[in-house]
C-alpha cells in the first residue's frame, strides 16, 4: 500500500513541476499562463460572495425594521433561485474554451465586457431587488 502512494505521490509532483515549467515558458515575464477560464471562474466567485454580502446586508437592514412582511425573505431566495444559475452563464462560455482559444489575448475585449456586466450585476441587482421589494411591500 504505501508503495502505491509513494508513486502516486512521485506522480503528482512530476506533474506540478512539469505545470510549473510549461507556464514559465508560456510568460516568463507574467510569471503565470494566460487562462481566461480561471479568470472568469474567479470573477464569478468573487462577484457570487460581492452580491451575497450587499444581498445579505441589504435585507438585514429592512428586516430590522420589523415590518413582518414576508417580502425580504423573497429576496434572499431570489439569490438561490437566480442569481446562481445567472453567474453560471457568465462562466459557461468561457469554460468551454480550449487551451488554445483559454490563452488567447485577442479574447480580452470580449472578457472584459462580460466582466464589466458580471460586476454591474453582483453590486446593482442586489439593490434593485431590495428597493424593489421595498416598494412593493410599501403598497400592502
Amino acid at each position: 500500500m504505501n508503495k502505491a502512494l509513494d508513486r502516486s505521490h512521485a506522480r503528482t509532483v512530476a506533474r506540478t513541476v512539469a505545470r510549473h515549467a510549461s507556464n514559465e515558458g508560456m510568460h516568463a515575464h507574467a510569471g503565470y499562463k494566460l487562462d481566461w477560464r480561471r479568470k472568469i471562474s474567479n470573477h464569478v466567485a468573487y462577484g457570487l460572495l460581492a452580491y451575497t454580502g450587499l444581498h445579505i446586508f441589504l435585507t438585514m437592514k429592512e428586516l430590522k425594521t420589523g415590518s413582518g412582511s414576508l417580502l425580504p425573505y423573497m429576496a434572499l431566495v431570489v439569490l438561490v433561485a437566480a442569481i446562481i444559475p445567472a453567474a453560471r452563464w457568465f462562466e459557461m462560455r468561457w469554460r468551454e474554451l480550449s487551451d488554445a482559444e483559454a490563452s488567447d489575448p485577442a479574447l480580452a475585449p470580449a472578457f472584459r465586457r462580460e466582466v464589466t456586466l458580471l460586476w454591474l450585476t453582483a453590486i446593482g441587482l442586489p439593490a434593485a431587488l431590495t428597493f424593489g421589494f421595498m416598494a412593493v411591500a410599501s403598497l400592502f
